[in-house]
């Protein structure tokens, strides 16, 4: 997953840093607010670890905003020095969905991150995943369409497996870059734009079928499921018949 953790204390961010490192994570750190938000406006992330007391803007101010702004029930967690009653219903009232209290203790911070996502991404979860006539097996690190095997190279079953998982989600060229080839990789644009393709060619995902991916332009891609017009139906059954 790709964790966004924002505080203004260096050591609390190495701290994020390697507890979700050592989760299997990918975290990127914010010192102030403004960067965060800046690049919300271009990156996603799976989960955002806010502090309250910032530099510039005041925590639940940044998730106010990501809750308005963002059309995605992003999980959020606040971890803070703040403790009093009043602080954590003002604190899960803006939109938070847990909240911490500094200092924060490794397992118990690696628990709640743990059941957050969880919560939010259930099919992570499951050994066989279901999205009508397409079936994950994970383990097996196959995909079958219509009951049959497509035959698929290593990153274009990632892809596929985490589009499908993220249905509806607009999802940035970074985050798709790094979950697929790795944070550290370095990959030209052109290669996603070249696995997207296949995987559209491949796995026939066209409005006629059921399915769209769209290029956002200066983001990303968003891959979603929609309903097929008559006329996109007729013209899809007649060229399967060609």
């Amino acid at each position: 997953m790709r964790i966004a953790a924002l505080d203004d204390d260096p050591l609390q961010l190495e701290f994020f840093t390697h507890a979700l490192t050592a989760m299997g994570h990918a975290c990127r750190t914010y010192t102030t607010g403004a960067a965060l938000l800046k690049d919300l406006r271009r990156e996603t992330f799976d989960l955002l670890i806010v502090d309250w007391q910032l530099p510039d803007i005041e925590g639940p101010e940044i998730i106010t905003w990501v809750r308005q702004q963002l059309d995605t029930e992003l999980p959020i967690l606040f971890v803070t020095h703040r403790q009093s009653e009043s602080d954590i219903v003002q604190g899960l009232g803006c939109g938070a969905d847990d909240f911490m209290v500094k200092p924060v203790r490794l397992a118990e911070f690696k628990a709640r991150v743990g059941a957050l996502l969880r919560r939010a991404y259930p099919n992570d979860a499951q050994d066989v995943l279901e999205f009508g006539r397409f079936r994950f097996l994970p383990e097996a690190r196959g995909l079958e369409m219509d009951g049959k095997p497509v035959e698929l190279k290593a990153r274009e079953y990632e892809l596929a497996l985490f589009l499908f998982q993220n249905m509806g989600r607009l999802l940035s060229r970074d985050h798709l870059r790094e979950v697929i080839w790795g944070h550290s990789a370095e990959v030209i644009s052109r290669s996603l734009d070249t696995h997207v393709s296949r995987l559209r060619s491949l796995l026939d995902l066209r409005p006629a079928n059921g399915y769209m991916i769209t290029a956002v332009y200066g983001v990303g891609y968003r891959f979603e499921a929609v309903k097929p017009t008559a006329e996109q139906t007729a013209n899809g059954s007649a060229s399967q018949a060609q």
